[in-house]
């Protein structure tokens, strides 16, 4: 995968895995808040941004985490056949996407993908899931190519769910310095907390291998929100 002095190395999945949940990471995390901007800008308190930390890693998160591990199971068993893999992450994408009403965040969420998918064309070219989502017509879910570079990468399911809820739980707290800054201690223990809240739920997420099962608790208020968003001239992040 990669070459240095004629001699190639294999990163631990352990490396990749804080590398894909490192905001520095360039793929367009930036213009992304997970939903804190409109949140804000609908009336919540900042008081009240811990307890919406903790209420997306159980609602949201879990849907996007348990569409990454059904992502990655997919690409596991599909191996090297194209039309079993194309088929099995397209079931994948309806399942996310009528988890998803809001159209917005789906777009939102496509966007973000299309910054994993260069990334993992870097590193990954020749693998069968990269490929697939780099060819999918209208691009691919976030969710779906991190399932994908979890599959190529090594990262085992568990740690996936962990990546997926820690990034989204560290999207909030890095807009939340740029929208209302504080002291930059005070939300990262927010996501300390959020990412505890979601333990208990780790073995269950890392379990799945159907899209039927991916849990469908999504946040109507957080989508209502989101849609009215996208139609707000002024505005820092997309959502």
């Amino acid at each position: 995968m990669f070459t240095a002095a004629g001699r190639s190395a294999q990163p631990s999945p352990a490396t990749l895995a804080m590398m894909l949940a490192d905001a520095r990471l360039p793929v367009g995390g930036h213009v992304h808040s997970g939903g804190l901007e409109p949140a804000l800008r609908a009336g919540m308190p900042v008081s009240d941004v811990p307890e919406y930390l903790i209420g997306r890693a159980g609602t949201t998160s879990l849907v996007e985490a348990g569409t990454a591990v059904v992502a990655r199971h997919a690409v596991l068993a599909a191996g090297s056949d194209s039309w079993q893999l194309r088929s099995a992450l397209a079931d994948v994408e309806r399942a996310w996407a009528a988890r998803t009403p809001s159209r917005t965040m789906r777009e939102v969420s496509r966007a973000l993908a299309r910054g994993y998918v260069r990334f993992a064309r870097t590193l990954w070219a020749q693998h069968p899931g990269v490929a697939e989502c780099e060819s999918t017509p209208g691009g691919v879910a976030r969710p779906i190519i991190l399932g994908v570079l979890a599959a190529a990468a090594g990262i085992d399911a568990a740690g996936l769910v962990r990546l997926v809820v820690y990034d989204d739980a560290q999207s909030v707290a890095a807009a939340m310095l740029k929208l209302e800054p504080l002291d930059p201690a005070i939300p990262a223990g927010w996501v300390l907390a959020a990412c505890a809240s979601a333990e208990p739920s780790i073995d269950s997420l890392a379990a799945l291998t159907s899209p039927d099962a991916i849990p469908a608790s999504g946040a109507p208020q957080s989508e209502e929100w989101a849609e009215v968003h996208s139609r707000t001239t002024q505005r820092l992040f997309r959502a």
